[in-house]
């Protein structure tokens, strides 16, 4: 079967990302900042790996950009897990 490619309109529904790369000086700080806002706005159905590299694909052709670095990063690390624990859950092991 076939996988469809996903539309930017998708990947990006709010065009903060796309915004981001309009922003002239922007630093990896707020490129950060404006990513959480990303990871939080995209659809529950989205899967965030596919829209990060359409993405990349569609905004990404300046390597050197603060943002490409951010969404390069989100694609090779792992998400959530081995954060801090708190509560109960944080003192009682296993």
């Amino acid at each position: 079967m076939a996988r469809k490619i996903m539309e930017l309109r998708d990947a990006d529904p709010k065009g903060l990302i796309r915004e981001s790369y309009r922003i002239e000086g922007i630093t990896v700080e707020e490129c950060r900042s404006i990513f959480l806002d990303w990871a939080l706005s995209i659809a529950a159905q989205t899967d965030p790996q596919e829209a990060m590299r359409a993405l990349i694909a569609a905004y990404g052709a300046e390597p050197a950009h603060p943002m490409t670095g951010v969404l390069t990063e989100g694609l090779t690390k792992p998400a959530g897990g081995g954060g801090r624990r708190g509560g109960r859950a944080g003192r009682v092991s296993g």
